[in-house]
């Protein structure tokens, strides 16, 4: 069975490939995206962020590469990579069927 964790940090995965699907960015980036496109409701500071972007280099799923910023700094901007493409589909579909589970138990049909 999957730990509380386990799901957090998969979530978490989840969306930053999804995010980067749109576009490469750097971190910070990566997190105002995060928190705007769930209307201030998700949010991640760089204590989860970049240690999930790490695992996710890791895995072949993004590339990292230097780069400069708008603000004229030297920054990581993150891609997905091919790979990553295919997780974030598996990843997609299991979201599905997990959030179909969940919904079902927490918001049964009335009846």
């Amino acid at each position: 069975m999957t730990k509380p964790n386990d799901l957090l940090q998969g979530t978490l995965n989840l969306l930053i490939l999804k995010i980067l699907e749109l576009e490469p960015m750097h971190g910070w980036a990566l997190a105002q995206r995060l928190k705007q496109m769930s209307n201030e409701i998700l949010q991640v500071g760089p204590g989860s962020l970049y240690p999930a972007l790490h695992k996710l280099e890791q895995e072949g799923w993004i590339t990292a590469d230097w780069s400069m910023s708008e603000t004229q700094r030297r920054v990581k901007f993150y891609t997905l990579t091919k790979e990553g493409r295919k997780q974030l589909n598996r990843q997609t579909a299991n979201w599905k069927r997990l959030s179909l589970a969940v919904n079902s138990i927490v918001l049964p049909a009335e009846g």
